[in-house]
């Protein structure tokens, strides 16, 4: 079969965004250019289902944390008392301080979604905290990074008053030696924003123009040559940050700056319409375009909807995966490689945040399902994949390799990037349900089961789904006006099918409009719509590599079930007989959106939603291959299995590092690392840097020779040293060529080492870059 690739299912939504963007020449302002907006968070409240369980899960941790804890060297750079220790993982390096300002953001939109009265306490308390610091520092300034300065951590606004006199040292993660300061920064201005606008927060404002007024001095005395350089570094969403502050003001200085803050060694090809991605760290990227989607929306001038929309276009239809998510390893990859693209760190979930955020700006201009059919799907299978409920921890990739399983953030040691969007992602679920074309139209565009209030309209609605488990959605009007309204439903692309009833009558739309059903009557209290979306199963082929097939059905992307997460992967990766393609799928009767694949591996393997699958491993993407080919498969992996034994039975003692029953097993200690994963196994990064480590017990005989290691290939081109027991035993470099598998390398040990000894210490400690590590063994002659 020739299955659809995803840019021939999505096709240019975005392109139809900009062509309804059509205004004055470049550079002429024009009345606002949005055609729709979203229902505010608090004219939308969520009922029981998956959505709100996710919603609970996060306010749980969101309250779990301690806001003393997030200020602790906001506090300490301002010279104040700090009054909680601070927290491990990122916010214990350099970035420290991003996660307070996702907090503030998150916390503002739980209360906007819920109206939960203990998150806004928490946010004006946080609120006070920084005016206090702000106070103390006397200008404007408040922040939490830091920066090693002879071989001493100290406050990173020594960074900031170093660009101010233009001295500027800038690469793509760093400033100044300092790790991607004004991202930091970005996030916190962005927390202000929201603080002031979703809780009303006064104080809020001020302390966010205070802040906004001291890095303006600093970059408004840079010249363009200078501001060029500054901007090479990653930046979050800074541009877009002065742009709200204009538009919460009104004051034309913010408005300046924000167009002052373009990148133009990727804006300005991109604005082009050369597609220049590949290569390109992806979510430094998004938020610069969500920037000129803001101006947009302030300004109407069409050139910022052109790059919006472009890049919006190539990222949807020729860097995305089949779950809507982007880039591998954190960066895009060339156009239309996704088959060739699948490991274990695809998918960074910041970047999927991001793109709802600009999918929301280009529907704004021209609604059209299309980019809600993205949307959707994004939302669907990676947004609600990234968080686990039962304990509300977040992912940071979403792994599509076979064999893969997620790396779950801990509640205390991890603050990643991902943890911060996270936090953001699921506090909004109700943001994006319903969209006002002032008082005469409402779309709905997620089936999410909630209560609206429209009030220009002057109508409220109630709607009913079991989706997306479930083909029916019903929209009950609670409240209506005596004059005709418009209810504009989203009729999905991936629906054939789709049917309207009113009131138990089948009714046909008013008309059609850019894939939406236009429902105009003048309701009635108590009357009903019934939308029936029949599911279908369906295939998308990637587009480098035609015979590799994905599945969805309906809107939910299919996943292969290969067993618990905590157990070993150690099975060849299930494929599809030449010529298969959905053929080979079965639905299981008993098990509602469940398909049984037959001719995967030597036995069928079962196929699931992908997005819940939270502590399993998964397949995703399959290839279809001829017998000839599976043979080989099979010789390959029975090679590597006996390999594998050879070792087996050489082994003393073995740590999984990464695995926490492992590392306990081991005593296990750090002073600065991450879990990391790579080819279905987890493993240990101690930081980059000098001195940082990690370090366990092993069990040793006297017949110990051999301490064996085992990295992944690709990482190469390191400095760290490998001690036992204090003596060090190698420097290793990790020299090139890059191998996409793992590859083991095996040290000597002292001899005579462990005659009376029956534990050692063995510790890998950075000098001059990071030390990832997979397994450790201790081996016999």
């Amino acid at each position: 079969m020739s299955a659809p690739t995803r840019r021939d299912v999505l096709c240019t939504a975005s392109a139809l965004a900009l062509a309804a963007c059509a205004g004055p020449p470049s550079g002429e302002a024009a009345p606002s250019p949005r055609r729709a907006e979203p229902l505010p968070l608090h004219a939308v409240r969520l009922k029981p289902s998956i959505f709100k369980d996710a919603i609970e899960a996060n306010r749980r941790y969101l309250l779990s944390l301690d806001p003393e804890r997030l200020l602790h060297n906001f506090h300490k750079s301002a010279g104040l008392p700090t009054k909680g220790a601070l927290y491990g993982g990122w916010e214990a390096r350099g970035i420290a301080g991003h996660t307070l300002g996702h907090y503030l953001s998150a916390c503002s939109l739980m209360h906007a979604q819920t109206d939960d009265e203990a998150v806004r306490t928490r946010v004006d308390h946080i609120v006070r905290e920084l005016a206090s610091c702000q106070q103390a520092h006397g200008d404007g300034y408040i922040g939490g990074t830091t920066v090693e300065r002879d071989g001493r951590v100290v406050d990173g606004k020594i960074i900031f008053e170093e660009v101010r006199t233009g001295d500027i040292r800038a690469g793509p993660f760093d400033v100044n030696g300092g790790w991607v300061p004004l991202y930091a920064w970005h996030k916190v201005h962005a927390g202000l924003i929201d603080a002031y606008r979703l809780c009303a927060n006064t104080l809020a404002l001020e302390v966010m123009l205070g802040m906004a007024d001291y890095l303006a001095t600093i970059l408004e005395g840079l010249d363009d040559a200078q501001m060029q350089a500054l901007l090479v570094a990653e930046h979050g969403g800074l541009n877009e940050s002065y742009a709200e502050t204009y538009a919460a003001t009104g004051e034309g200085r913010w408005l300046a700056l924000a167009r002052r803050i373009r990148d133009r060694a990727v804006l300005d090809p991109l604005s082009e319409g050369r597609n220049i991605l590949s290569g390109l760290h992806a979510n430094t990227q998004i938020p610069k375009v969500i920037g000129l989607a803001s101006l947009h929306d302030l300004t109407g001038e069409k050139h910022f909807a052109d790059t919006a929309a472009y890049f919006h276009d190539i990222v949807v239809n020729h860097h995305s995966y089949v779950i809507g998510g982007n880039s591998e390893w954190e960066f895009f990859r060339p156009p239309d490689v996704i088959a060739g693209a699948l490991s274990d760190r695809t998918c960074e979930s910041c970047n999927s945040y991001n793109m709802l955020k600009l999918t929301r700006r280009l529907f704004g201009w021209s609604p059209d399902t299309r980019l809600f059919d993205y949307y959707e799907r994004t939302h669907l299978n990676h947004i609600m994949a990234h968080q686990r409920p039962d304990d509300g921890m977040f992912a940071y990739f979403m792994p599509l390799s076979s064999g893969a399983r997620r790396t779950w953030s801990t509640p205390e040691e991890s603050f990643w990037c991902c943890v911060g969007s996270g936090m953001e992602s699921h506090a909004k679920h109700g943001d994006s349900i319903y969209w006002r074309a002032g008082a005469d139209t409402l779309f709905i565009n997620l089936f999410i089961p909630s209560e609206a209030a429209w009030v220009e309209g002057r109508m409220r609605l109630s709607l009913e789904t079991g989706f997306p488990f479930a083909e029916a959605v019903v929209i009950a009007v609670e409240k209506a006006p005596e004059e005709a309204r418009t209810l504009a439903l989203r009729m999905p692309g991936w629906c054939a099918a789709p049917e309207i009833f009113i009131n138990n009558a089948k009714a046909e739309p008013e008309k059609r409009e850019n894939g939406y059903a236009l429902m105009r009557r003048i309701w009635r209290a108590g009357d009903k719509i019934l939308l029936k979306l029949p599911m279908e199963l369906r295939a998308e082929a990637a587009p480098d590599a035609p015979e590799t097939l994905a599945f969805l059905h309906g809107p939910l992307v299919l996943a292969a079930d290969l067993g618990p997460s905590n157990a070993p992967f150690e099975q060849i990766p299930p494929a599809l007989p030449k010529g298969g393609g959905m053929r080979s799928l079965t639905p299981l009767d008993d098990m509602p959106y469940t398909y049984e694949m037959a001719g995967a591996a030597s036995d069928s393997v079962v196929l699931k939603p992908f997005f819940n699958l939270y502590d399993r491993r998964t397949a995703v993407y399959f290839p279809q291959l001829t017998a000839a080919e599976w043979t080989e498969r099979e010789a390959a992996f029975a090679v590597a299995q006996a390999e594998k034994t050879a070792i087996d039975v050489r082994t003393i003692d073995v740590i999984h590092l990464g695995e926490p029953d492992s590392e306990r097993r081991h005593d296990f200690r750090t002073n600065h690392s991450d879990v990391v994963a790579f080819g279905g196994k987890n493993g240990r990064q101690a930081w980059w840097g000098v001195g940082n480590y990690i370090e366990f017990d092993m069990a040793v005989t006297p017949e110990a020779r051999f301490l064996y290691a085992q990295y992944w290939g690709e990482e190469i081109d390191k400095a760290f040293d490998i001690l036992v027991d204090g003596e060090k035993i190698a420097h290793e470099t990790r020299p090139g060529p890059p191998i996409a598998r793992f590859v083991a390398k095996t040290y000597p040990l002292p001899e005579g080492l462990f005659r009376d000894r029956k534990s050692a210490i063995v510790r890998f400690e950075t000098k001059g870059s990071d030390a990832p590590v997979y397994e450790c063994r201790i081996l016999r002659e």
